[in-house]
């Protein structure tokens, strides 16, 4: 196999065939501080997803030693995350119907369903469909997962527990436990107090996570002071790796697990993406989109198989191998050991660790999703798109979170029909002093050319847009009143035609021929032309009506040289 190929199939073997001397301390040393994050998130959002804390170690080891593999990414870091959690704890747990078993099996389908539809994608090189989520609608989608499992944690923060199957409901669950006195004093003080270490520490930039800190502190003050019988504990582990546990499963399961497979495939892939080009970028790196989604997908098919459930790359650990000093995936097969030796050497430990340390860990993680800022600035920059975002972060919040993944795919297409079929547009003139051909709207000193209509269409014309654009030139042309005879449209921003929108094309043209006005296409590009071409349009539209630019038209039309020969300006920028 040669280099080439080696490294677009098997990147981790290349690399290891390339490893550095100087990069082993460091990977070494970046795996250690890695994987005392690694124990506590993986058991937290093992829980947030209503399994074993046992299920998101697994998840956690057996997908970084799949990634050191095939991944392309030399420190992206892959576990259990908080965007996921409530995604597969809504998908299996009414199937489970209680049993914790079923509920493990139906985890590992999904992360097996979630590995099929990455792999495949990153085969036929589908990794465009992510573009389905647009930046506002993942930024109220994942405000509102964030809301969601603040709101699930805090019960266990607070030591005590809720049963709802809604939103409202455990809002409403929360306020009746605090009023009724529920809240559990010790597990409060221990929740509340991890938080705060967690919080302080990141602030202060502390060279020591503050996730270790809490966790440990919290473990060793329940082991001194005996507290394991008088607060909710994680539990001890079972002892070493897990064998295959898919039993029990039947076609039925498969089929209601199809939609949440394919959500979460796409949520895992827009984060992985995201996450992958920019760490990529900082190194001065880049990667393939088609092999980091079968990377991914591989990388879920194997912890599906070995007792994990759906995982994508981790925007909060990744940055931490990354300052821990990491410069390949020997960091992760590094993590993946230790947690592996945690389990085989130590799984009692975890029988001290308190819920309530575990729920400030998630609650912390879950914060990290919560964008603000982005929100703030969608409103300050566009209202549509904040309303947009709302509606995302509303529709997951009434509808569920797996249904809210079809509401945030409706609105981004919904979005981009609504771009697309009412774009802007406008009339260009000219302006005494400047070159160029501008927007009249944005220049009220501008004035039209003596019986010539300028307009533009900023998008391409298809049948949802087709009948805006003859209505648009119509009224134009009336408002311009008596004495036209000439339209150009500027028509670079057409980048594609319809058959619909060729139909209006031409009842456009007929209308002005018959008023005696003559329609020109300046700046057309050539694929555009060629599909009038492939239409038969040919004899009617004849290459004169295309002129090379607007300039060219109005000096065709006028029979001066006036016209702009660079093209037209299209702002207030002029040349």
């Amino acid at each position: 196999m040669g280099s080439t190929r080696l490294r677009r199939w098997l990147p981790g073997i290349h690399t290891a065939s390339t490893y550095r001397r100087a990069w082993l301390v460091p990977d070494l040393r970046a795996g250690v501080v890695l994987t005392t994050l690694l124990i506590p998130v993986g058991i937290g959002y093992a829980e947030v997803a209503g399994l074993p804390p046992a299920a998101g170690l697994y998840a956690t080891i057996i997908p970084l030693l799949a990634y050191a593999i095939f991944g392309p990414s030399r420190i992206l870091v892959l576990g259990p995350d908080s965007a996921l959690a409530p995604i597969i704890a809504v998908a299996i747990l009414p199937l489970a119907l209680g049993d914790g078993d079923k509920a493990v099996a139906l985890a590992g389908l999904l992360a097996i369903m979630v590995g099929v539809i990455l792999l495949v994608g990153g085969v036929f090189r589908l990794g465009f469909v992510t573009d389905l989520l647009s930046k506002p609608i993942r930024v109220g989608y994942l405000n509102a997962l964030a809301l969601l499992v603040i709101m699930s944690q805090l019960p266990a923060l607070l030591g005590f527990s809720v049963s709802a199957d809604s939103p409202m409901g455990d809002a409403v669950g929360i306020v009746s436990g605090i009023a009724s006195g529920e809240v559990d004093l010790t597990a409060t003080l221990i929740g509340v107090g991890a938080l705060a270490v967690i919080v302080l520490l990141s602030w202060f930039k502390s060279r020591v996570p503050g996730i270790l800190v809490a966790v440990v502190g919290a473990t060793a003050i329940t082991a001194i002071l005996g507290l394991q019988n008088d607060l909710p504990v994680v539990g001890a582990l079972p002892q070493g790796i897990a064998a295959p546990a898919l039993g029990g499963l039947v076609w039925a399961d498969v089929v209601s697990l199809i939609v949440p497979a394919f959500g979460i495939a796409l949520i895992a892939f827009a984060d992985t993406a995201v996450i992958s080009r920019t760490f990529a970028a900082r190194r001065g790196e880049s990667v393939n989109g088609s092999e980091e989604m079968s990377a991914i997908g591989l990388s879920n098919i194997a912890g599906g198989l070995l007792g994990g459930f759906p995982i994508s790359a981790s925007s909060s650990r990744t940055p931490v191998a990354e300052q821990a000093g990491a410069r390949s995936q020997l960091t992760n097969v590094v993590g993946a050991l230790l947690i592996v030796a945690f389990m085989l050497l130590a799984p009692g430990v975890t029988a001290y660790l308190p819920s309530a340390a575990i729920a400030a860990v998630v609650i912390v993680a879950a914060a990290g999703l919560i964008d603000a800022r982005g929100f703030i600035a969608l409103v300050r920059m566009n209202k549509m798109d904040a309303a947009l975002s709302l509606a995302a972060f509303a529709g997951v919040l009434a509808v569920g979170v797996i249904q809210g993944i079809v509401v945030a795919i409706v609105l981004s297409l919904g979005a981009f029909i609504s771009h697309a079929w009412r774009p802007y547009r406008a009339e260009l003139g000219r302006i005494t002093g400047l070159r160029g051909y501008h927007d009249l709207s944005r220049h009220p000193e501008g004035e039209r050319l003596p019986g010539i209509v300028i307009v533009r269409f900023d998008a391409p014309l298809f049948f949802a847009n087709g009948g805006l654009f003859d209505d648009f030139v119509r009224a134009t042309v009336a408002a311009a009143g008596s004495g036209i005879h000439s339209v150009i449209v500027a028509a670079e921003p057409i980048t594609e035609i319809d058959t619909t929108a060729v139909e209006e094309l031409l009842e456009l043209d007929d209308f002005l021929a018959s008023r005696g006005i003559t329609l020109l296409f300046a700046e057309m590009k050539g694929p555009v032309k060629d599909k009038l071409h492939e239409y038969g349009l040919s004899s009617r539209f004849s290459p004169d009506r295309f002129p090379s630019t607007v300039g060219e038209a109005v000096d065709e039309l006028t029979g001066t040289l006036r016209g702009d020969l660079d093209g037209t300006v299209w702002d207030d920028e002029t040349s």
